[in-house]
Order: C-alpha cells, then sequence, then structure tokens
C-alpha cells in the first residue's frame, strides 16, 4: 500500500516538473532591456519609418554602410539567411531595419543599390538614412549600446556587428552575433516566441 501511494505522489511530481521545463523552454530569455530612442528616418524608397509605424511589430536591427570593405557584406548577406530561415518558419509579422552609419554618402538610391546586390525581400526591409554622422553616432550609444565612429584616417566607419531585435513596445531585447556564427535557430525561436505574446 505504502509502494502504491508513493507512486501515486510520485507522478504528479514529474509531471509538475516537466511541465515547469516546457513552460520555461517557451519563456523568452533577454540580454538587454534598452529603450528604443524616438526616430523618423527614410529608406531605400525614400519613404519615411518613424518608431511609431514599427510600434506593435517585432524588429531586428543592424548597423550597416553600402561602402564598407569588411563586415557589412556579410552581415547583410547572414540577415537574408535569416529573413529566409524567417520565411521557411513560417514566420510573417517582422520587419528588419538596417541604419546606415554613413548617412551623408548612403543615400537612399545608393542603399537601394546596396540591396539590390543580395536576394532579399526588400517588402519588409528598411534601410534607413536622412540623419548625420552625429545622430546615428548617439542613435547607437543610446539604442544599441554600441559605437558607430569613424575610422582614423579612413572613408571607414567602426561599429557594432551584432543583430538586435526590438519588442513591439519598442525594447530592444536581446542582441546576436550578426557576422559570424549567427545563432540563427535561437532567433527565429526568440522572434517566434515575442510575436505569439503579442
Amino acid at each position: 500500500m505504502l509502494k502504491l501511494l508513493k507512486k501515486i505522489l510520485f507522478i504528479p511530481t514529474i509531471t509538475a516538473l516537466l511541465l515547469l521545463a516546457a513552460c520555461s523552454n517557451s519563456d523568452f530569455q533577454g540580454n538587454m532591456d534598452v529603450k528604443m530612442q524616438d526616430f523618423s528616418y527614410v529608406n531605400q524608397d525614400n519613404k519615411k519609418v518613424s518608431l511609431d509605424d514599427l510600434k506593435g511589430t517585432v524588429w531586428i536591427a543592424d548597423l550597416i554602410f553600402t561602402n564598407c570593405k569588411t563586415v557589412c557584406p556579410p552581415m547583410t548577406h547572414n540577415m537574408t539567411q535569416l529573413q529566409q530561415k524567417l520565411k521557411e518558419a513560417g514566420i510573417k509579422d517582422y520587419r528588419i531595419v538596417s541604419f546606415s552609419v554613413d548617412p551623408e554618402n548612403d543615400t537612399p538610391e545608393k542603399l537601394k543599390e546596396y540591396i539590390g546586390y543580395y536576394e532579399a525581400d526588400e517588402s519588409n526591409w528598411d534601410l534607413l538614412t536622412g540623419y548625420t554622422s552625429k545622430d546615428i553616432k548617439e542613435f547607437a550609444e543610446k539604442s544599441l549600446k554600441t559605437l558607430a565612429v569613424p575610422e582614423p584616417d579612413s572613408d571607414q566607419v567602426m561599429h557594432g556587428t551584432s543583430f538586435y531585435l526590438v519588442d513591439q513596445k519598442g525594447i530592444v531585447v536581446k542582441s546576436y552575433s550578426g557576422y559570424e556564427d549567427v545563432p540563427y535557430d535561437e532567433i527565429v525561436l526568440d522572434m517566434k516566441t515575442l510575436i505569439n505574446q503579442k
């Protein structure tokens, strides 16, 4: 009788532990908690895009520029790979936003030409410009906790190489490597989790 009682008590305990484990796996775990600074810029189609336009949508951001000779081409390629994986996962309700760190040179036309070299779906991808280098430096520091500064004696710009996940309220909640060893599966799962929490 005692053995039977122990078994009866044991089963609900194990079930509860399994349910807790399942819940914890589905909960989003961020590594940032930063309010995105307000902005209103223009994209590669010369259309205004603001933080207000993105409210209510999960989005992923990065920093790039068209004359970049090092990290930007692989980062943009990696973002197209992420876009494809999100499509394969059936995730549609999201946006991608790439901020130029060389806005004086990156006109909408240049950004349009730049993204044209990649297998990107522009229907949900905005490449932004229409501000000053000082603006993007401050924006990167405050919103993304990273650098966007001219490289001395060069036409290049030093900037962060992460992908940044932004929730529906405009809070930067997580950063990932965007240059090497991009954790695609983790990003897809995180975006799916945030979208489903809507």
